[in-house]
């Protein structure tokens, strides 16, 4: 059961994800973490400076809260779980004072998301945060992403510059884009944006790639080519394809 004290601080943990003033400077590792379904899942925090207080891991789906998983704390042998969480999936462990490992033991493809840790920051008096793991878990028999392309607008071809959009989608929400122009990785303007979650269960996510009207002209092969993990899946355009 949460004390008032303990349920107020972890709500502003929830609030102050997006904290960057802070005095006190948090780093979650590793940045992006591809595994197999099955495999444990260590993540390392380092808080910086031991204040004493509690360390909370969370993660986020695209387009919902982040959900506390658990809290921990240097001085205690184990971990306190948020709601819907328990020690069957998770655990906590510190290195040091400072240094803190968020397990998950078994990884699921619905592990699959965006994970931060979080403490409150004494001389600060504010939360701080450190997101941004995303964690892809990967299966042999995980569907294929639908990869579709789109042609620049008309509108678009009357300018010096069009945009070919590549829409894919997929049953997790993190994948990899990429871009070849005659078979080569693009070097030229590539947005990819987050995935949002559709009614079915799925995930979509758009990037686009800014071309020269010139080279989709003379009938440059673009391919927009999308990978979960060992599974990818690409498709190809030009102007003679469109025409078709």
């Amino acid at each position: 059961m949460f004390s008032d004290t303990m349920l107020g601080i972890l709500c502003l943990l929830i609030a102050a994800m997006t904290c960057v003033d802070a005095a006190k400077v948090l780093t979650l590792t590793p940045g992006v973490l591809t595994v197999p379904v099955g495999q444990e899942v260590v993540l390392h925090c380092n808080i910086q400076r031991d204040d004493g207080n509690f360390v909370g891991f969370y993660r986020q789906f695209p387009g919902n809260a982040p959900q506390l998983i658990l809290y921990h704390h240097r001085s205690l042998s184990s971990p306190s779980f948020g709601s819907g969480f328990s020690s069957s999936q998770f655990n906590a462990k510190k290195s040091s004072n400072v240094d803190f490992q968020f397990i998950i033991k078994q990884a699921k493809a619905e592990d699959s998301a965006e994970y931060y840790c979080s403490t409150w920051d004494n001389s600060a008096s504010e939360a701080v945060s450190h997101g941004g793991t995303k964690l892809l878990v990967t299966s042999s028999d995980m569907t294929p992403p639908v990869v579709t392309v789109f042609p620049p607008s008309n509108d678009e071809l009357q300018s010096k510059e069009a945009t070919l959009v590549c829409v894919a989608t997929q049953s997790i929400p993190y994948a990899d884009v990429t871009w070849l122009v005659r078979g080569s990785l693009s070097t030229g303007t590539v947005a990819t944006g987050p995935a949002t979650r559709e009614t079915n269960g799925n995930y979509k996510i758009s990037s686009n790639l800014t071309v020269q009207t010139s080279d989709w002209n003379s009938d440059v092969l673009y391919t927009c080519k999308v990978s979960l993990g060992s599974q990818s899946a690409e498709n190809t355009i030009n102007k003679s394809k469109c025409a078709t």
